[in-house]
């Protein structure tokens, strides 16, 4: 019997509590990196050369003498967050259900309880198992094609492409996931409760719902603006953006009417100096 007693005075392990650590901390940083994202790629709805200028400002072109930047400055920042978002994502497996039992069982508890954040945690299991295979794609795609980011590259890949219906995607579930987690880490570890906690819950779940529709509202709208773009730009795949396009555009054609009006001239003394010579010698063999 000896043998079945638990001792009560053994040491408990830390590693469960430091890995939950660990999660919110990852979850904090990609959270608040996906709302700056998303306000970058957002600036596309302000037109190519904004989305072009953020996009130059990333690969640091303000430090290039040729105005071209650095891809490396984008492929290391995308593996930064690439190794962030493999981190996060293995330690939430943790908590997901391992079974098909084991789900039901979550299921049926969650119908009886009606929590709602029980029900917020359920949408980030869902949301993060999709975010898992869906953001890994477009993170290889970054990271393999880090000079790939401008308006019409970036167009391309969506229409062309054939990616617009993975994005939907993954915009839907990052938006969901990261909202959610930011307002469940503010629960967790007590960030704005005030003096009441209750009263504080409703305002931080009012304002995840507002800065939900916000989110993904830009997303949305930046995703049509590339869809857009794409569609009139299929006979040019491939074609980078060039920033003083349209002024080129206007010039060329009075640059043409100036070349037509100098090669006219050019002909015009060409002739009236030609008519001398041969006039001449009709004269002299007059006389």
């Amino acid at each position: 019997m000896d043998s079945y007693i638990i001792e009560s005075n053994k040491k408990k392990s830390r590693i469960p509590a430091r890995l939950d650590f660990l999660q919110s901390g990852t979850g904090l940083i990609l959270g608040l990196f996906m709302w700056v994202h998303m306000l970058l790629v957002g600036s596309i709805i302000l037109g190519k050369g904004a989305f072009n200028f953020v996009a130059k400002t990333m690969e640091l072109a303000f430090l290039s003498d040729t105005g071209h930047g650095f891809p490396i400055a984008v492929f290391f920042a995308v593996l930064t967050i690439f190794t962030l978002f493999i981190i996060h994502a293995l330690l939430g497996v943790r908590k997901f259900p391992i079974s098909w039992k084991q789900h039901r069982i979550l299921r049926d508890q969650m119908q009886m309880m009606n929590h709602t954040d029980t029900n917020l945690w359920y949408i980030q299991v869902v949301t993060g198992f999709i975010m898992f295979f869906a953001g890994s794609v477009h993170l290889y795609i970054m990271l393999t094609h880090p000079g790939s980011i401008d308006p019409y590259m970036s167009a391309d890949r969506i229409v062309s492409g054939n990616m617009w219906p993975l994005y939907l995607i993954l915009l839907i579930c990052v938006e969901l996931h990261g909202t959610i987690g930011l307002y469940r880490l503010c629960m967790k570890w007590g960030w704005f409760s005030g003096q009441d906690a209750r009263k504080s819950r409703k305002k931080l779940k009012a304002l995840k719902n507002k800065l939900t529709i916000f989110f993904l509202s830009i997303g949305i709208l930046a995703l049509l603006v590339f869809v857009v773009i794409g569609i009139n730009h299929r006979d040019k795949v491939g074609e980078k953006y060039r920033k003083h396009e349209p002024v080129v555009e206007q010039v060329q054609p009075d640059e043409q009417v100036q070349m037509d009006q100098e090669i006219q001239a050019d002909e015009k003394v060409q002739a009236e100096g030609h008519e001398p010579e041969e006039v001449q010698p009709a004269d002299v063999t007059h006389q």
